[in-house]
């Protein structure tokens, strides 16, 4: 890799020239308004936050981290300068290759520079946003790394569950029904063990990337990770729970989360776009022990209404993960996968498939809404022909529109999987949805037949673009839909 831990990458962004430094920044919603402004900005940059008001100079927070197709490129080790578009099969030919290498245990690592355990204990020296105005409190961990131990296996999941700081040494953990993590937490929790946890709230955006994606089952995000990098990542054994620790991280907490102990936790602007579950009671982790670098930097990626940091990253890695799992599933002729960044890259996805028989659309349809990579909270799968692009959301529409009626060319799945944070389900239905097909595709019985494109040939816009394409054009801008 180019770079170690989240201050090496941190350097490379300001090579990029993609790092601005924001200071004096009240952390009880201004920060987050800030983020807002970064998120919503095509190609935002990342912002280090530093002499936050209320807190010692050098305790920092960097949000927007992976929120740059540059920046994306730069933690997958990709070529930077590339857009989103072009990353995807960039991605898909690095992913088919990856394999995945075990964390490497070390005896040391800079997040043993500061120690406190039992009553030294202090989550409140942080700086921890409030991020948005009807949150129940101040969430510390965002960009997080949850870090749990399968009880019957040597697995350890890392998921990016959300942190509510409760007091100095008790946080509380919120995870969505039938992740990973939940399955793990339930397994404690129904054989009446405390379960341990470790939590990391700074490290490489790698590791953010890997623990809010869907890796598969039973495989650790340490692995991915390293096989990503080419190397092992580096990993402490932790002096409470053994659990593997960022020997790079910033800032790391370790403890047990015990059968009943809870403390209400939300509301929380989510992903959705909106405040879609209350506040409830949830379990709270009693911290036994902090580790912290000198001058620690909190990694923030607060959700929201897209766009926001998640959907930018999420739409590469999630769109190249739904197209794998449709060729391995033998779905054929798959040209393209995206999942528009106004879905929060889970409730629209777009497909586009060269149609070989009766049916195809309808099958690439289907399956693209319930594998692992499309499964949770999904809402419509958009099928199109190949000359469509998915990026743009125009386009998929107009063939929607054009190529897809309402009687004959929808399915409807219905009791598929969603969750608390789904605005449109009511709370005492919580759980299930359905899912829409789409198939806006030309018919396949008379495809041939269908009216042609009201458009230039690709040959004659290539020479026209060649020659009047300055005058006309300009810079190029983004294309809709696919956003950064």
């Amino acid at each position: 890799m180019a770079y170690q831990g989240l201050r090496g990458f941190i350097d490379e962004v300001e090579r990029l020239g993609e790092l601005r430094v924001a200071r004096d920044v009240d952390p009880h919603l201004e920060l987050g308004a800030i983020t807002e402004l970064a998120h919503h900005r095509v190609n935002g940059p990342a912002v280090l936050f530093d002499d936050i008001q209320g807190y010692p100079p050098g305790y920092r927070v960097l949000i927007n981290s992976l929120g740059s197709a540059s920046r994306t490129a730069l933690a997958l080790g990709l070529p930077t300068g590339r857009t989103w578009k072009e990353l995807v099969p960039l991605w898909r030919q690095r992913m088919k290759a990856l394999q995945p290498i075990p964390p490497a245990f070390v005896t040391d690592g800079p997040v043993m520079e500061n120690v406190q355990r039992g009553a030294d204990v202090d989550l409140l020296q942080f700086p921890t946003p409030f991020w948005h105005e009807l949150d129940g409190g101040r969430y510390i961990g965002t960009g997080v790394l949850d870090i749990l131990p399968d009880p019957d296996s040597n697995w350890v999941n890392l998921g990016t569950y959300r942190v509510m700081l409760v007091d100095r040494n008790h946080v509380c953990l919120y995870i969505s029904p039938g992740k990973h993590g939940r399955i793990i937490r339930d397994k404690y929790f129904a054989a009446g063990k405390a379960m341990p946890v470790a939590m990391s709230f700074g490290h490489d955006p790698l590791l953010f990337m890997a623990s809010s994606m869907e890796v598969p089952f039973g495989m650790s995000e340490y692995d991915w990770a390293g096989g990503v990098r080419g190397e092992p990542v580096p990993v402490l054994k932790g002096p409470v729970t053994g659990l593997p620790l960022p020997a790079q991280g910033e800032i790391v907490v370790e403890g047990y989360i015990h059968p009943g102990d809870v403390a209400p936790e939300g509301p929380f602007g989510e992903w959705t776009g909106y405040y879609a579950s209350g506040s409830r009671a949830e379990p709270v982790m009693t911290v036994e022990a902090v580790y912290y670098r000198n001058n620690p930097i909190i990694l923030g990626s607060p959700p929201g209404k897209p766009p926001t940091e998640l959907t930018a990253y999420r739409s590469l890695v999630r769109s190249a993960l739904i197209h794998d799992q449709l060729e391995r599933a033998g779905v054929p002729d798959v040209q393209a996968v995206w999942t528009p960044e106004a879905g929060g890259t889970r409730l629209l996805i777009a497909v586009a498939i060269k149609q070989r028989y009766p049916g195809h659309a309808r099958q690439a349809g289907h399956v693209a809404a319930m594998c692992h990579a499309g499964a949770y909270l999904g809402r419509y799968v958009v099928v199109v022909d190949d000359d469509v692009d998915v990026t743009d959301l125009n386009d998929v529409v107009w063939a929607m529109c054009t190529r897809a009626d309402p009687e004959q060319s929808i399915d409807i799945i219905k009791r598929a999987w969603s969750g608390p944070l789904d605005p449109i389900i009511h709370h005492d239905r919580k759980g299930f949805n359905s899912r829409m097909i789409v198939d806006a595709c030309r018919p396949f019985e008379w495809r041939d037949e269908f009216p042609p494109v009201a458009e230039a040939s690709a040959e004659l816009m290539d020479r026209t673009k060649a020659k009047w394409g300055d005058l006309i054009l300009g810079p190029a801008p983004a294309p809709v839909g696919a956003g950064r």
